[in-house]
């Protein structure tokens, strides 16, 4: 067996056990279950209840999970939703454009970039599966923001490292959030070159069936060759692809 941590191991233990007790249950019966001391299920429930895995009843200070978990697992299952659906859709965006695109997620402050299919050019970007990135200076990580309430825009600029990656990023909350409700008018956001000197991406918001933004895709490329003229012709492709996966998605305007 390989080496375990032992606290990871019997918190998980405790976890499920409860699973099979919709009503709760008492810190004796998990002590006896897992066979662990009561003193050490005790101090490992307080911390599951500090993390919000776990809750007791105050009447019957019996122990009961959470829907922390299944929060969790529905993260989880959104983004591999998104993935499956946007796959064949982010190659086809491709083909039209032949430049790189990426498919993004939320997580916090950041944009995570969950698939890539990569253009035919010589010249690439070293982009790559798993990799983050800030939201404020990306095409994606603003269309996302863009479809955000004004109280989360202004939470992701407080807990970001607002720091200038080019002389072209924005690093002011107000001209953000001009640049947000530009993005808002037009339906696709622009990086020009503010997240690295030389690149120039398009990015469009993807929205899941409950009319929330869910993750984005962009097109992406060397500004030598994604000019302000390839702009203007792969932003009807970007809005009609990022509509398609929200459609597919559920999504209804």
């Amino acid at each position: 067996m390989k080496e375990t941590v032992q606290s990871v191991d019997r918190a998980l233990s405790i976890l499920e056990v409860l699973s099979d007790y919709e009503e709760g249950v008492g810190i004796t019966e998990i002590s006896s279950k897992i066979d662990l001391h009561k003193s050490t299920v005790h101090r490992l429930l307080v911390t599951l209840i500090y993390k919000g895995y776990v809750e007791q009843n105050p009447n019957t200070n019996k122990y009961r999970l959470t829907l922390k978990l299944l929060e969790l697992g529905n993260k989880l299952i959104d983004k591999m939703d998104i993935l499956s659906v946007a796959k064949p859709y982010l190659q086809q965006l491709k083909e039209v454009t032949n430049e790189v695109v990426h498919l993004v997620v939320r997580e916090g402050t950041e944009i995570v970039y969950i698939d890539k299919v990569e253009s035919d050019n010589k010249i690439r970007m070293h982009s790559r599966i798993g990799t983050r990135s800030p939201m404020y200076c990306t095409s994606v990580g603003k269309a996302i923001m863009a479809y955000l309430s004004e109280e989360e825009v202004e939470g992701i600029w407080q807990d970001s490292e607002i720091k200038r990656f080019t002389q072209y990023t924005i690093t002011d909350l107000q001209e953000m959030k001009k640049n947000l409700t530009k993005i808002r008018e037009l339906g696709y956001a622009l990086d020009e070159e503010e997240n690295e000197l030389g690149i120039r991406c398009i990015g469009s918001p993807i929205f899941a069936h409950n009319g929330e933004v869910c993750g984005a895709i962009s097109v992406s490329g060397p500004t030598i060759r994604v000019t302000k003229q390839a702009i203007q012709n792969f932003k009807n492709y970007i809005l009609e692809y990022s509509m398609k996966i929200s459609k597919e998605l559920g999504y209804r305007q």
